[in-house]
């Protein structure tokens, strides 16, 4: 092959979450699915053939294979976890990506709830060396793209924030906005399981929106053109019982009155005991309890609340009460439901949590601030309280970078520099300190990546 020739083979695999099997012999059926596909094509079957898994041995589910005269044609089911992946390889003139189109194809028209999660196209037989650097993953795209003014920045933080969790060190991460509905448990979760989280620090909103998502992900709805709505649009989602954040709207009934239920049941148990509990220590109970095992829509793996609660994780709620059911909350002490007003803690407790956390080891302490607001200004007030009020001799924090893509203003606090929080006792000079000036629904996720090495 000469120097400038084409790859001989092209191999296009896809992920997907969502399977649910449309009969009782799906091994078979989607066997059937691949036969007609590679039919279609310019392809030759030559063997078909398919194992179905009953769960003694090998896990539930199926592995089908289509043998092509150019390759193959394979689909590999978990179908207790719901995944399916499907792959086809070719190395003459059939293309593979018409043979997964006209599978996907199928597949979706019978599976509504299917979600491609992996797509790739690689080349196959390449026989000369080739040049051109491609990056291998989300660090590696950063490193080789990522070189110069707001990009850099991000690069920088990846790389001092790798370091830092390299050498032990503790992060507390900040979450303002609205994280959750824009599904940021995607990439923090996996941090969460990984251990590279040791704190949040989140709005009540952003606490709660996780799990609305995991109980209604599939009564949420989008709103692409939602710039050009009109007030009267607006009253007809109130109407639908749609709650909009920019371009989703968040289900009334399946998302928050379905957790209220349960929500309200904790809380009057802990009220009729005396006891009294932090915001998400009520959230962790009812998701380890399993009661709302048969009603999440939602992919487990994608909600940052559920690997919180099943790691025991710190979390502080500042401000707790202006949520949805902070609001549910002060109306039930209203009627009377909930005698105690106390019986869910409040921003001194919470404040003394923080404490309590950062003083609890002697780990260097570092804060990854999304957004601004409360979640952010509430924990790193702890350092000038125990040294300045308290008299304590406690370190500044050892690490910070914030997200934000508020400009800085007169008075505003999510815009404003690291470098102002060194006249009030919270970083030092020596503070390692970056500044990310862009959309964290962007950013997070890369940054996010880039530390787990994807």
């Amino acid at each position: 092959m000469s120097d400038g020739e084409l790859p001989r083979g092209s191999h296009v695999m896809v992920d997907l979450r969502g399977y649910a099997p449309p009969n009782e012999n799906d091994g078979e059926w989607m066997l059937q699915l691949m036969q007609e596909a590679v039919s279609s094509s310019s392809a030759r079957e030559v063997h078909a053939h398919v194992e179905i898994f009953d769960g003694k041995v090998s896990p539930p589910g199926f592995a089908a294979v289509v043998l092509i005269d150019e390759s193959h044609v394979t689909a590999h089911c978990y179908s207790e976890k719901g995944i399916l992946a499907i792959d086809s390889f070719t190395c003459g003139e059939s293309d593979p990506q018409l043979i997964i189109d006209l599978i996907l194809g199928k597949l979706f028209e019978e599976i509504p709830s299917l979600e491609i999660c992996y797509n790739e196209e690689v080349s196959r037989f390449n026989s000369s060396e080739v040049e051109n650097h491609y990056p291998s993953g989300i660090r590696d795209l950063l490193e080789e793209h990522y070189r110069h003014f707001n990009a850099a920045s991000l690069y920088d933080t990846a790389v001092s924030l790798t370091e830092f969790l390299d050498n032990d060190g503790r992060l507390l991460i900040t979450l303002a906005g609205a994280m959750s509905t824009a599904e940021i448990g995607r990439s923090l979760g996996p941090m969460i399981r990984a251990g590279k989280v040791s704190a949040i620090c989140t709005t009540g909103a952003n606490l709660e929106e996780d799990i609305f998502n995991l109980v209604a992900h599939d009564h949420y709805a989008r709103i692409p053109d939602w710039r050009s709505l009109s007030a009267e649009d607006e009253e007809a989602l109130r109407e639908e019982g749609l709650n909009r954040v920019t371009d989703t709207a968040i289900p009334e009934e399946e998302a928050i009155r379905k957790i209220e239920k349960h929500i309200i049941e904790a809380w009057k148990q802990s009220d009729k005991s005396g006891d009294s509990k932090f915001p998400h220590e009520f959230l962790y109970e009812i998701l380890l309890s399993g009661d709302l095992d048969g009603e999440f829509e939602g992919d487990v793996e994608n909600s940052w609340l559920l690997a919180a609660a099943e790691s025991e994780l710190p979390i502080f709620t500042p401000g707790w009460e202006d949520s949805t059911l902070g609001n549910i909350f002060a109306a039930r002490c209203i009627d009377g439901t909930i005698k105690n007003s106390g019986t869910v803690k409040g921003g001194i407790d919470a404040m003394l949590s923080v404490v309590e956390w950062y003083k609890s080891e002697d780990r260097q302490a570092g804060m990854l601030q999304v957004g601004g607001g409360i979640a952010g200004d509430f924990p790193i007030c702890v350092v000038p309280m125990l040294r300045q009020d308290l008299g304590e001799d406690v370190e500044v924090w050892s690490w910070f970078a914030q997200i934000s893509d508020s400009t800085t203003s007169y008075g505003g606090y999510s815009g404003a520099p690291p470098e102002e929080k060194i006249s009030w006792g919270k970083l030092s000079v020596d503070t390692p300190r970056f500044i990310i000036e862009s959309d964290a629904t962007i950013v997070l996720p890369l940054l996010f990546g880039a530390i787990l090495d994807w």
